[in-house]
């Protein structure tokens, strides 16, 4: 695991991630997937469907003043239209394992060329396999709380048109995301708007399927390529610093527009500090900075690398101790014994020995641990104390 140095960073690339279940398509964007749906399906079809298969009032009704993305996705694929009549074109979207073939590669290859302008001796298979295929990800299904299954791993979500292959999203899909690796696509639908279409599908995907959220990847502010991933809303933004999520807002859009590294916990930190006295100025003695055991153990620089608290080492991506003043470590899986039972960090006698900044110590090491990997994982690892 690595953690990207954001303040650092020549241009820093944010985490950023929307809230499938409250997605909100925007006029052009609907007007994007009607478009197409329109395309594959031709006006002969739409008519004669309308006439072999009429809708009641109600439903007329309801497809005119409610958009449901998850019908709209659908409603162009073969297997979801009603026959007869044949429409114009056949669209096959499938979900396919992550593995190499030409036909794949006609694609990608096509792409780099076309549109990112590479040179065909930049482009192989051994690149793209490297690149796109083949993931680590274990493939598995998921039996979910509410009795639905649930893909797990890397896929391609491959879009097929008459037959023919014309665009792949690369995909991970974990217990709670769907997260976008790559989308490409072949340059005789570019017309189609195919990177608006194929992130309407896996936000769709991630409705449907229960994922929750859609990853769209990183975004780089000052990348004027990537801010089509702020067109769908609403998204929230990992704090570099905190690890938190904020929402990615207007607040946050004008902040990046000032200046490369923004964390909202530093913002609203700075905010406080501006509009009122911090706790313990009106005591001469307290200390000058935020007068907390945080701000001495930073000013500590007379110790050896070794001896340095993780807290104090001004570490990039590693939150303040302010934050982790709030974290519950008392459930954090124990093993004392090869083949014991699994305790629990607050069992431990000493636990309770020294707070969580009074370094040295367990849970100021322990701490360090989550802080090094984030604390969202805290209920998923275990300390490992048993004797070898």
């Amino acid at each position: 695991m690595y953690r990207p140095d954001q303040r650092r960073s020549c241009c820093p690339h944010y985490t950023i991630r929307l809230d499938s279940s409250e997605f909100k398509p925007s006029r052009a964007q609907r007007q994007t997937l009607n478009r197409f749906n329109r395309y594959v399906v031709g006006d002969s079809y739409a008519k004669e469907a309308a006439r072999l298969y009429p809708k009641s009032r109600d439903e007329a009704k309801m497809r005119d003043n409610h958009f449901n993305l998850v019908e709209r996705i659908h409603e162009a694929e073969d297997s979801k239209l009603l026959k007869p009549p044949e429409a114009a074109h056949k669209l096959e979207v499938t979900l396919e394992h992550d593995d190499f073939t030409e036909e794949k590669f006609a694609v990608y290859e096509n792409y780099q060329r076309v549109v990112h302008k590479d040179a065909p001796d930049e482009i192989s298979r051994k690149g793209f396999k490297g690149f796109l295929c083949n993931s680590p990800l274990r493939r598995e299904t998921m039996l979910s709380s509410d009795g639905r299954k649930r893909r797990l791993g890397s896929y391609h979500h491959c879009y097929r048109l008459d037959g023919k292959l014309v665009a792949i999203g690369v995909l991970d899909l974990l217990p709670n995301c769907v997260s976008s690796v790559y989308f490409f696509y072949h340059e005789s639908i570019h017309m189609h708007a195919p990177g608006k279409l194929g992130a309407l599908y896996e936000i769709a995907l991630a409705m449907e399927e229960g994922y929750g959220w859609w990853y769209p990847g990183f975004y780089i502010h000052s990348c004027p390529k990537m801010r089509y991933k702020i067109d769908y809303s609403p998204q929230f933004v990992l704090d570099p610093v905190t690890l938190e999520w904020d929402p990615l807002d207007r607040t946050v859009l004008d902040l990046l527009d000032k200046k490369p590294f923004v964390s909202m916990s530093e913002e609203r930190l700075a905010t406080s500090h501006a509009t009122g006295p911090a706790i313990g100025d009106d005591n001469p003695d307290a200390e000058t900075s935020s007068g907390s055991k945080e701000s001495a153990l930073a000013d500590e620089s007379d110790q050896d690398d070794d001896d340095i608290w993780l807290f104090s080492s001004k570490m990039p991506g590693i939150p303040p101790l302010s934050s982790v003043l709030s974290w519950d470590m008392d459930h954090i899986a124990l093993k004392i014994a090869p083949n014991g039972p699994l305790y629990e960090t607050s069992n431990l006698v000493s636990w309770e020995e020294r707070g969580v900044a009074e370094w040295p110590g367990l849970k100021p090491g322990v701490a360090e641990l989550v802080a090094a990997i984030g604390p969202d994982l805290m209920d998923r690892i275990c300390l490992d104390f048993a004797p070898r």
